[in-house]
């Protein structure tokens, strides 16, 4: 019996090398018996630009939201509950990593700060088995008369990466 051929899956191995403009700043937690405190960006952060708003979001188990990106605006994305798979695309013309496709794993298990640049695509996927939390500190308020955001369906688009589980 000879094997099915399968489809070719929209996907492009995800870089080591990190997108031009892309910061990771780890996290310290510091717990005692009363809970926990963990810093997320301050205004004497070398990665600091300026501030925009606060807002969280969240994602329940197995969901997707993406893609999006921004003309002017620069995220800033904690995970303080649960876990996420935030996935990268820069598309921008001109860039140094123009393809490149990044993954970052933000949560409980791994407190980063992940800063993305204007016009890098983004998502994130909860990848836990409960809802996760994102906290998104903005260089720019939102503007509901004209927002700066730019979307593509999910699943639907010229961006070569897969949101479906890899075991291995």
């Amino acid at each position: 019996m000879e094997p099915k051929a399968v489809e070719p899956r929209k996907f492009r191995a995800v870089s080591r090398e990190r997108i031009d403009g892309v910061k990771v700043k780890p996290l310290r937690v510091i717990p005692d018996e009363r809970g926990r405190l963990m810093e997320m960006l301050r205004a004497d952060d070398e990665i600091f630009i300026r501030f925009g708003q606060v807002y969280m979001t969240t994602a329940y188990p197995g969901v997707v939201k993406a893609w999006h990106y921004h003309r002017k605006q620069w995220d800033h994305f904690v995970v303080v509950k649960g876990m996420m798979k935030v996935v990268l695309y820069d598309d921008r013309e001109g860039s140094p990593t123009r393809g490149v496709v990044n993954e970052f794993f933000l949560g409980e298990h791994n407190p980063v700060l992940l800063q993305i640049p204007p016009l890098v695509y983004h998502g994130f996927k909860c990848i836990g088995e409960t809802e996760a939390i994102c906290i998104n500190v903005t260089t720019e308020p939102y503007n509901h008369a004209d927002p700066d955001e730019y979307r593509v369906d999910p699943h639907e688009n010229d961006i070569p990466y897969d949101w479906a589980r890899r075991d291995g």
